[in-house]
């Protein structure tokens, strides 16, 4: 199970009440987060659990690529290290007590150097021997799917507790394409919360119609260039139009699959690895409670 933890501790802070720590530091979105794992390792009971994290959450290389890539969550730009992200106060001060709790229950935290969470989840998925369900309220995961391989995403856009288990089938039904073709979908289509400004004058039915008669983004753009091709003038233009940004935004909106991502311990803790710490860190916090029920599902498993 790879949980895309940013998508996780986002929902939390917006959708569980504002609660404090006996300091006054608020750790609503540490308590949602550790009570929408203990409900999903309970439910799926993984052998293998990964937090895959943002070690940057918007990667130069994709900024050089497509300079509008997320930049309106740009809070400050800094050279030579990550831009800084457009965070609430209260959320951003939770950040180090989630990866201080996830390392006392000895839960593995993955992130990689220059690479968003989506890319090390691309790469535990494409990678993995086994069978895995990716944790995501982020659409753009639906191009890993692959029910050969079984790889499916548990898409939580309508909460933890009512989230939708995405295969090839959900997709094909949802946006009439197959899972593989799906970064390509999103290309021509856009996303305004990524920055993606999408093929002006496509939307999901065309883009959808394209893809079915041409397979992929290399044949929607061969056959915009063929006066032969079976397409009409309308989509002709604007794909020519837009010929400029199809060169580079496939490659912003692919995840990467091939990061060496060394060989860290995934297995999933039967218990708590430091005891101790994690009762003092449920008090010093105030989450007793979702630490608690943690430790009893692991211990269940």
């Amino acid at each position: 199970m790879l949980l895309d933890t940013a998508s996780l501790y986002f929902r939390a802070f917006f959708g569980v009440p504002e609660i404090t720590a006996p300091d006054g530091t608020p750790v609503n979105a540490v308590r949602g987060l550790l009570d929408f794992i203990s409900r999903l390792v309970g439910d799926y009971r993984p052998s293998d659990l990964v937090c895959c994290w943002d070690d940057d959450w918007r990667p130069q290389w994709r900024v050089d690529l497509l300079p509008t890539y997320k930049a309106h969550r740009v809070a400050a730009e800094r050279t030579g290290a990550p831009d800084v992200e457009e965070v609430p106060d209260p959320l951003e001060v939770q950040v180090p007590i989630i990866r201080e709790v996830l390392d006392a229950f000895g839960i593995c935290v993955v992130g990689a150097a220059g690479y968003e969470a989506d890319d090390v989840i691309g790469s535990f998925a494409a990678q993995a021997r086994q069978p895995v369900d990716i944790v995501t309220g982020d659409r753009d995961l639906f191009q890993l799917v692959d029910d050969d391989r079984d790889v499916r995403v548990l898409y939580i856009a309508r909460g933890v507790g009512n989230h939708e288990r995405v295969t090839n089938e959900w997709v094909r039904g949802k946006y009439g394409i197959d899972a593989h073709q799906y970064a390509d979908f999103a290309t021509l289509r856009g996303d305004a919360s990524d920055g993606l400004p999408g093929v002006a004058g496509i939307g999901e039915k065309t883009a959808a119609t394209l893809l079915g008669r041409f397979g992929d983004m290399d044949g929607i753009v061969a056959a915009a260039l063929d006066p032969d091709a079976d397409m009409g003038p309308g989509p002709r233009g604007k794909v020519k139009a837009a010929a400029a940004y199809l060169e580079v935004a496939p490659q912003v909106v692919a995840v990467a699959r091939d990061i060496d991502l060394g060989s860290p311990d995934t297995s999933l803790p039967p218990e708590p690895k430091d005891l101790p710490r994690v009762a003092e860190l449920g008090q010093r916090w105030g989450i007793e409670s979702p630490v608690q029920r943690l430790t009893d599902v692991l211990c269940a498993l």
